[in-house]
C-alpha cells in the first residue's frame, strides 16, 4: 500500500491519531456532556459546541500564520499536542461546578484544545503536503492523502467505543445502567419542568436503570443518576490524555525524518523561480478562497453528526443492532469505520481510472462528493416521512421526550455510510488541492485556511439544531439536502477555472 509514498507517511498518520482519538471523543460525548453536566437546552448546547468546533479548526489559520512566520513547522506541531493534552486535562477533573463558574471553566478548556489543535492540525498537514512536492511522489498526493485520511481515522473508531465503555462501567460501578434519555428527563425533574407524561417516564425508566430497585425520590434519584452520569465523560477525557502523548512520542521518534516546508521555501530562494510571480499567487489564493466558501456548507452539513444527527439518534433512533442495545456514542464510530474499509476501494478506482486517463480532477471529485451527500440527507428524510416520526416539540409536549415512532438504527449508519463515501470525495481530496495550489511560502496558512472554511460551516452547526427543534424531522433533512446541491452547483460552475489553476 505504501509501496509508491513517502516513508514518512505512515508514521505522521500515526502521529496524528492521537488527535483524532481526542476529537471524536469530543463529537461522540461533547453536546451530551454539555446537556447532562450544566442542564442546557439542546439549541445552547449546541451554540457552545458550533462554537467550539468553529475555533477548533479556525484557529489552525492561527496555527498556520504563526508557522510561516517562524519557519519552526515542527517545534509548533509539537507545542500544539502539549496543549491540546492540557485542555482535556482540565476537562477531566469531575468536581467541576455544576453551574455558572463550571460552564466557564469548562468553555477555558475547551478554547485551550482548541488552540493546540490549531497549532497542530493544518501544519502537520502541510509537512505531509511537502512530501510530495518532486516528481517522484507528485503523481500520487491525491492517494498519499487519502491514506493519511484513513490511518489517522484508526484513533478516530476507537474514540467512541472508549468514551461509551468508561462512562457505562462508571454507571454499573455505582449501581446504574445507562440510558440516552434520562439525564434530559432528570433535569425536568430537578427545575420543575417536568410533565405528567414525562414523570411517568421517569418513574419507569429509573426503575429500569436502577435494575429493578424501586426509587422512592425522583429528585434525589436525578441528582445521583446525574452526577454519576457526567463523572464517567470526565474520565472518558482523561483516557484522551493518554492518546495525545502516544502521538506525541511517535512524533518525537520520527521527526527528524519529515521534510519541512520552510526547507523548500530556502531552496527555491536560491533558484531562478524563487519568486511566485505576484499575478499567479493571487490567482492561486483566490482558487483556495472559492473551494473553501463552497466546502463551509458541506461542512455545516456533514459535521451534525454531533449535534442534530446526535440528538435524533438519542430521540427517534431504536438503539439495538440485532436485539443487542447500544448507546448514541457508538454511532460516532461508524464514520471512521467507513473511512477505514471505503479508502482502499475509493482508492483502487481512481487508480483504475488513472491509468486510463480518466481520473477525475480534485475540484471534480469535491462536486461530486456534494452530490453524495446530497443524497444521505435525503435518504434521512424519506425514511423520517415513511417512519411517521413526530416533530420535536410534538416529542416533548404530548410524548413525555420518549418517541412513540423509532426508526432503526440502520437507517442512521446507511445515512453515515452515505456521507462517509461523500467525505472521502471531499476532505482529503480537499487538502491535497490546496497543498498543490498554495504558493510555497504560505503552505501552513493555506492549509489553515482550509480548517478555517471548515470552522465557519461549524460556527454555523448549531442553526441544524433550529431545524431540529422547530421543523419536522422531514423538512430538517431536505433543508440538509439543499445545501449540499447548491454546494455542488457552485462548484461546478467553477470547475473549468480550477482546474486550470491547478495545472499550472
Amino acid at each position: 500500500m505504501f509501496k509508491n509514498h513517502p516513508k514518512g507517511l505512515l508514521s505522521a498518520s500515526l502521529a496524528n491519531m492521537g488527535e483524532r482519538f481526542g476529537f471524536y471523543t469530543m463529537i461522540a460525548i461533547l453536546a451530551l456532556f454539555l446537556q447532562s453536566k450544566f442542564g442546557l437546552t439542546g439549541t445552547a448546547a449546541a451554540t457552545i459546541y458550533s462554537i467550539f468546533y468553529a475555533m477548533l479548526l479556525g484557529l489552525s489559520l492561527v496555527g498556520g500564520l504563526i508557522a510561516d512566520k517562524t519557519r519552526n513547522y515542527k517545534n509548533t506541531i509539537l507545542i500544539g499536542i502539549f496543549v491540546m493534552a492540557a485542555g482535556y486535562g482540565l476537562l477531566s477533573i469531575p468536581s467541576m461546578s455544576t453551574g455558572t463558574g463550571g460552564l466557564i471553566f469548562a468553555c477555558f478548556a475547551l478554547l485551550t484544545i482548541a488552540f493546540g489543535n490549531g497549532l497542530f492540525k493544518g501544519n502537520l498537514q502541510a509537512v505531509v503536503g511537502q512530501m510530495y512536492d518532486n516528481e517522484k511522489y507528485g503523481k500520487y498526493r491525491d492517494a498519499g492523502f487519502s491514506m493519511f485520511y484513513m490511518f489517522i481515522n484508526l484513533g478516530a473508531f476507537f474514540s467512541p467505543w472508549v468514551a461509551m465503555g468508561v462512562r457505562n462501567w462508571w454507571l454499573k460501578a455505582n449501581g446504574f445502567l445507562y440510558n440516552a434519555n434520562l439525564p434530559a428527563l432528570c433535569h425536568q425533574q430537578l427545575n420543575g419542568t417536568i410533565t405528567a407524561q414525562g414523570t411517568e417516564n421517569l418513574n419507569r425508566l429509573a426503575t429500569e436503570v436502577s435494575q429493578g430497585a424501586p426509587v422512592a425520590d425522583l429528585s434525589a434519584f436525578s441528582t445521583q443518576y446525574l452526577d454519576v452520569f457526567t463523572t464517567g465523560f470526565h474520565y472518558a477525557f482523561l483516557i484522551v490524555i493518554i492518546s495525545m502523548f502516544v502521538s506525541a512520542a511517535i512524533y518525537l521518534m520520527n521527526r527528524k525524518g519529515y521534510p519541512d516546508p520552510k526547507d523548500k521555501v530556502a531552496k527555491e530562494a536560491q533558484t531562478a523561480v524563487a519568486e511566485m510571480p505576484v499575478a499567479e499567487v493571487r490567482q492561486r489564493i483566490w482558487a483556495l478562497m472559492a473551494v473553501f466558501s463552497v466546502v463551509i456548507f458541506f461542512w455545516f452539513s456533514f459535521n451534525q453528526s454531533g449535534l442534530s444527527l446526535t440528538y435524533f439518534a438519542r430521540d427517534y433512533v431504536d438503539l439495538t443492532i440485532f436485539g443487542v442495545p447500544v448507546s448514541v456514542e457508538t454511532l460516532q464510530a461508524f464514520n471512521p469505520l467507513f473511512v477505514i474499509i471505503l479508502t482502499p476501494v475509493i482508492l483502487t478506482f481512481f487508480g483504475w481510472l488513472r491509468s486510463k486517463g480518466k481520473e477525475p480532477s480534485a475540484p471534480k471529485k469535491i462536486a461530486i462528493g456534494m452530490a453524495i451527500a446530497a443524497s444521505a440527507f435525503a435518504f434521512l428524510a424519506i425514511m423520517s416521512n415513511i417512519s411517521g416520526l413526530p416533530a420535536f416539540k410534538e416529542l416533548m409536549s404530548d410524548h413525555g421526550g420518549v418517541s412513540p415512532a423509532k426508526v432503526s438504527i440502520f437507517v442512521l449508519i446507511g445515512t453515515y455510510f452515505i456521507v462517509t463515501i461523500a467525505e472521502l470525495f471531499i476532505s482529503p481530496l480537499g487538502i491535497s488541492f490546496v497543498s498543490k495550489v498554495a504558493p510555497p511560502k504560505l503552505q501552513g496558512m493555506m492549509q489553515g485556511g482550509w480548517l478555517a472554511a471548515s470552522g465557519i460551516g461549524n460556527f454555523l452547526l448549531f442553526i441544524g439544531v433550529i431545524f431540529y427543534e422547530n421543523l419536522s424531522q422531514t423538512a430538517t433533512w431536505l433543508l440538509f439536502t439543499s445545501v449540499c446541491l447548491i454546494s455542488m452547483f457552485t462548484m461546478i460552475f467553477m470547475l473549468k477555472w480550477l482546474e486550470r489553476v491547478s495545472k499550472k
